[in-house]
């Protein structure tokens, strides 16, 4: 293994030299980056042409001033990185990673986003292969990967920004007949994704209207979209709902992972999101409160960690002869449950956020990755104002990756289940479940792993278009900036890392198929 990672760097060492080679002279070529210090003429014009020669080296021919640039690049290994430039005189270091730092906040949420949408979806489409469902969710992925990205962002800042933000002004209520129409769209959604025979079906379509019809009719008569608690003839009903998504989590991860007639494994689902119910209100009062905890991300990430070592925990300690799936389910569910409690302290404080001089009750973002008024809020503060931001970008790239994700788990997925080793172990009596997680899942991953890897790099692409129409200062903004000016410098540390990141995800690929498959070697 040691082997083949070297061989793959030192390959990939060679792939970015030419890259890089190739690409900055076609930025160098591309114009003249003394143009608009030409058109004017002032007596330090000359200066200014004389200072900008000496900054990007323009006296230098662009193959040689490549090498120079080159070597700045190779000093990050003695750690004196030099990215050169930019023609206002900045370093472009200094300019990445301020500009990463949003990029890769708005790419790495997308993404995620899109992998766990397209994934799930893709295993249920395939599972209920020729469904209603299934030829709902295929007309919608073809829809949503045939939308120019420009064009659908442009009509989220218009309908879904805009226009909620005037929604929200005037009371946030919902017409009756959208009621109904959501109502019914729910009964039929679950109908076709349960299946069954005709009388399930109808009971299943009633159920799913009736909770659908219930729960929005709520939604809109409490204000839920203005202050976003559950609250009922002046009661706070909060902890209920909590507790009830709490208790859901652990029999959907029990359900997954062991099956719910495991009366261990449900125990230990069970009770590690009875712990958390038990500690809402201490977690609230106590490390939720800012007087209290300094809340910042690396102590919510530590905060994770201990939560899902609980769990695992858990699992070791009351696993019984199945550890290993107990564990699963312990540090499953305690994460779940701990990132339950998250989104909520970030919803308790919506009404404020949304009602402040800032905000003025109107909360969708729709420029720009912060407001500057809640910079020196507590970390949640930041939070609901960092989600306002992100929500209209982050859906607006999570499009360009989900339909191939949705279709290639299908696809993928599909392919293992028709596998003679599918069909050996659905003829010893294993159960479905066990069949798709255990046997058909981790191999119907494989591909999935090979197109991940490649749409690293191609979703930052894509952030170049919506961070220009949001208006966020990230990479793209950066990328766009050096080309229009003829920066070579900008542009460079734009596609090396975005050239480095797909190359390293590739390789990550190869050495994640023979964790997936143990039949694959590297030789």
């Amino acid at each position: 293994m040691a082997t083949f990672i070297v061989r793959r760097l030192i390959a990939a060492v060679l792939i970015l030299l030419a890259a890089t080679f190739l690409m900055y002279n076609m930025v160098a070529f591309s114009g003249d980056p003394l143009e608009d210090l030409r058109g004017v003429q002032t007596p330090q014009t000359a200066q200014l042409i004389e200072a900008r020669i000496r900054l990007l080296h323009l006296d230098v021919p662009p193959p040689l001033r490549y090498f120079i640039w080159l070597g700045g690049i190779g000093g990050c290994f003695i750690g004196q990185c030099d990215f050169g430039m930019t023609i206002q005189q900045q370093p472009v270091l200094n300019v990445l990673l301020n500009s990463m730092d949003q990029t890769l906040r708005l790419v790495t949420i997308a993404t995620i986003v899109a992998i766990i949408l397209g994934i799930v979806i893709g295993i249920t489409t395939a599972l209920r292969q020729y469904s209603s469902y299934d030829y709902g969710v295929t007309f919608i992925s073809f829809l949503f990967f045939s939308l120019p990205i420009f064009w659908f962002a442009v009509l989220l800042k218009q309908f879904l920004a805009i226009g909620a933000n005037d929604w929200l002004q005037t009371g946030a209520q919902i017409d009756w007949w959208v009621i109904v129409v959501v109502a019914l769209v729910s009964g039929l959604f679950w109908m076709s994704v349960l299946g069954g025979d005709p009388k399930r079906k109808a009971i299943t379509f009633a159920l799913g209207t009736l909770a659908g019809g219930l729960v929005l009719g709520y939604m809109s008569m409490s204000g839920w979209f203005l202050n976003p608690r559950f609250i009922l003839f002046g009661l706070d009903f909060s902890l209920l709902a909590i507790a009830f998504l709490m208790l859901s989590v652990a029999l959907i991860v029990t359900a997954i992972l062991a099956g719910i007639k495991n009366r261990r494994s449900l125990m230990i689902g069970l009770g590690v999101a009875v712990v958390g119910i038990a500690l809402y209100y201490p977690v609230n009062y106590f490390l939720f409160n800012p007087q209290v905890v300094p809340m910042n991300f690396w102590i919510l990430a530590g905060l994770a960690v201990v939560t899902i070592l609980v769990g695992v925990g858990a699992g070791w300690v009351f696993g019984g002869d199945n550890k290993s799936v107990n564990m699963k389910i312990g540090g499953w569910t305690a994460f779940l449950v701990g990132a339950i409690m998250v989104v909520d302290r970030h919803m308790q404080l919506w009404q404020a956020y949304s009602q402040s001089g800032y905000i003025r009750g109107r909360p969708i973002a729709t420029i720009g990755a912060s407001n500057p008024g809640f910079s020196q809020s507590s970390f949640f503060v930041q939070g609901v104002d960092a989600f306002t931001h992100l929500l209209l970008p982050t859906i607006a790239l999570m499009v360009i990756s989900f339909a191939g994700y949705t279709r290639y788990t299908r696809a993928s997925l599909l392919e293992v289940l028709n596998q003679d080793y599918i069909r050996t172990a659905r003829a010893k009596g294993l159960t479905e479940r066990t069949v798709i997680v255990r046997h058909a899942f981790r191999n119907a991953l494989i591909p999935i792993t090979t197109i991940v890897a490649f749409d690293i790099a191609g979703i930052i692409g894509g952030a170049v278009i919506t961070e220009r129409v949001f208006g966020w200062t990230g990479m793209g903004s950066m990328f766009i900036n050096g080309l229009n000016q003829v920066d070579p410098n900008p542009v460079m540390a734009f596609f090396l890392v975005t050239g480095a990141l797909a190359l390293l995800f590739n390789m990550l690929a190869d050495i994640a198929y023979a964790a997936l498959d143990p039949r694959i070697r590297v030789s």
